[in-house]
């Protein structure tokens, strides 16, 4: 008899789950309580501007390769923008840095316009490079919670390699001993928001992130980041996965501590397997609320959230690139605004993402869409109203400056995120982005294993578990749960 299984949730981890479990040959069914796949990768279009809700660059496509080829299909149909800037970094007193997609024009940028020697910077961007194919085999493609798949030669060279990933030092730490130039520092320090945690605590192991970005430079899908999502679901279909989209999941069915299904708004639904693509603490606290919850996972502090809007520019600026980030001048206060003060008050850095500077169709003719997102803190009560409009009167004024015209005017379609739709919408528990932050030296082992010691049958998959946040990530943990399945069910 064919096993069936539920995927519950359609994240990027989900779709992926699903098309790696209907490759094995076992019935895939996916409850998504939106009416859209893809989870926060979904896109809006609204008077003639379209715009990507969610994450706004790729690294690592290899992965999304991987399931092409686990397909039979050819990656080539998946194409790719042709970004001239990998980023473009502005600061207040006027510095700006084009980060191009050539190393060794990267190199001489940062050497050029922040002083910094350019054997240091490119010393610091081999060893990220070093770090991150050292560590990623190990901590990012495998469980770190099955020790037979981490025993072997690549972990005693990990091992072997421990001192050089300054554990015991923050990012914050090695960054300003490698780097003089207080800038060059904050731009090395931001590479936390990627999994939302804070440079001045997470450890400079995460350091190795600015290799994905500076040495082998994101990428932009050719329709935008949906391409990913519109992608990996037209796959899923093809496997024979059946989707049940607007259904949100009630509750997880366990008897004598084994899987037998799920209950929806709609019905019951038996399977012999459940893939968990929802949020780690919202799986325990609404699905299983019965069950032995990991308190001291789940008690972890969580990532940053977002403050984001969603405007309709009704003109073109020549000074912007795709990926834009506007610094402040208060590289700690902010993140400290985010994970300790909660009221918000330091001046964020604004990252603006305009894709129609090269996707073709996502905004009128002679017109830009931007997403420009702030970082927040988590939900816990704050008056979102009142932050929005202050943030709203305060990127307006900084991009005014900037550009040299008050933007105000030409702001024609307007759409916000903030916290509290994180939660409701996206089941982020306090509008967190990632689950757990990333903010102690042990944090990559808090994270949730990608399936449940306490109940057969049950995996879990998605940016709150392990290995972490980001869509390559996402994509790993799909990879993981499935693989840990396998094993378990006897199907490798």
């Amino acid at each position: 008899m064919s096993k069936k299984a539920i995927v519950i949730g359609s994240g990027v981890a989900g779709l992926a789950a699903s098309i790696r479990l209907a490759q094995k040959g076992i019935e895939t069914h996916v409850f998504e309580a939106n009416d859209f796949p893809g989870g926060k990768i979904n896109s809006r279009l609204v008077n003639g501007y379209r715009f990507d809700q969610g994450p706004s660059l790729l690294t690592c496509p290899e992965y999304i390769e991987e399931i092409y080829t686990l397909c039979g299909k050819d990656f080539k149909s998946f194409e790719m923008a042709d970004l001239k800037s990998s980023f473009k970094y502005f600061f207040n007193d006027g510095t700006v840095l084009d980060l191009k997609r050539d190393n060794e024009q990267v190199v001489n940028e940062i050497a050029d316009k922040l002083g910094e020697d350019p054997e240091t910077v490119e010393k610091y961007l081999k060893k990220a490079e070093k770090n991150y194919r050292l560590i990623a085999p190990l901590f990012i493609e495998r469980s770190l919670h099955r020790w037979r798949g981490l025993l072997g030669k690549q972990l005693r060279q990990a091992l072997l390699k421990l001192p050089s990933y300054k554990l015991m030092s923050t990012m914050h730490q090695e960054n300003s001993r490698a780097f003089k130039n207080p800038r060059t520092v904050q731009i090395f320090n931001r590479f936390a928001q990627y999994n939302g945690s804070h440079p001045y605590m997470a450890p400079a192991m995460m350091n190795m992130i600015s290799h994905l970005e500076i040495n082998i430079h994101p990428v932009l899908p050719k329709n935008g980041m949906i391409q990913i999502t519109e992608s990996l679901y037209a796959l899923a279909k093809e496997q024979g996965v059946q989707f049940h989209l607007g259904e949100p999941v009630e509750k997880i069915i366990v008897e004598n501590r084994k899987i037998q299904g799920i209950k929806t708004s709609k019905g019951t639904y038996s399977s012999d397997f459940v893939v968990s693509n929802m949020d780690i603490s919202f799986t325990y606290e609404k699905l299983l609320p019965n069950a032995k919850h990991p308190k001291k996972t789940l008690s972890q502090e969580k990532s940053s959230s977002v403050l984001a809007f969603y405007w309709g520019i009704k003109k073109s600026f020549d000074q912007l690139e795709v990926h834009n980030m506007i610094f402040s001048d208060t590289d700690k206060e902010e993140f400290d605004a985010v994970f300790h003060d909660k009221s918000i008050h330091a001046e964020p850095s604004i990252y603006l993402y305009v894709s129609s500077k090269i996707v073709e169709g996502d905004a009128p003719k002679g017109c830009e869409n931007w997403f420009v997102l702030l970082n927040a803190p988590i939900n816990q009560g704050q008056d979102w109203d009142k932050h929005l409009a202050e943030k709203r009167a305060f990127v307006i004024k900084k991009m005014s400056a900037l550009l040299g015209e008050d933007i105000a005017p030409l702001i024609e379609v307007e759409e916000a995120l903030d916290p509290r739709i994180v939660e409701s919408k996206y089941h982020g528990k306090f509008g967190s982005i990632y689950g757990n932050a990333s903010n102690n030296r042990f944090s990559a082992f808090y994270r949730h294993p990608n399936y449940s010691k306490e109940i057969v049958g049950l995996y879990f998959a998605g940016v709150s578990v392990h290995p972490g946040g980001g869509i390559p990530l996402a994509l790993n943990s799909a990879k993981i749960a499935c693989e840990c399945l396998f094993q378990d069910s006897k199907l490798v």
